[in-house]
């Protein structure tokens, strides 16, 4: 169970990492469309899990290196905007949010019966 302080927390990392995809990450996102659609953060804001969804999926597995490579840069460009809300910038990790890949796999099977 989050605290309130936890989920108002991860709705600002959302939002700023959002922001660092569209406005300074564009380059390392390949031409993809990346969306930011959760994000958990530890009770001790130490640790920072981002979800995140990629069009096409094809891409999923070069952007999520890509992300991974430029993690440290994202971090950083996290802690300049939220430095004033947290003691410390979380460690944060990626990960890859298939939901929308598997409901469109459902729908092809619903329409191939």
């Amino acid at each position: 169970m989050e605290t309130t302080r936890q989920q108002k927390i991860a709705r600002q990392i959302q939002r700023d990492v959002a922001e660092i995809f569209r406005k300074e990450a564009a380059p390392a996102l390949l031409g993809t469309l990346v969306t930011v659609t959760a994000v958990r953060v530890s009770p001790d804001f130490g640790y920072a899990k981002i979800y995140v969804s990629v069009f096409p999926f094809g891409r999923s597995a070069a952007l999520m290196q890509e992300l991974d490579r430029n993690n440290k840069f994202i971090r950083h460009a996290l802690g300049q905007r939220i430095r004033n809300q947290v003691k410390n910038v979380p460690e944060i990790q990626f990960f890859l949010d298939d939901s929308l890949e598997y409901i469109d796999h459902i729908e092809q099977a619903l329409k191939n019966d």
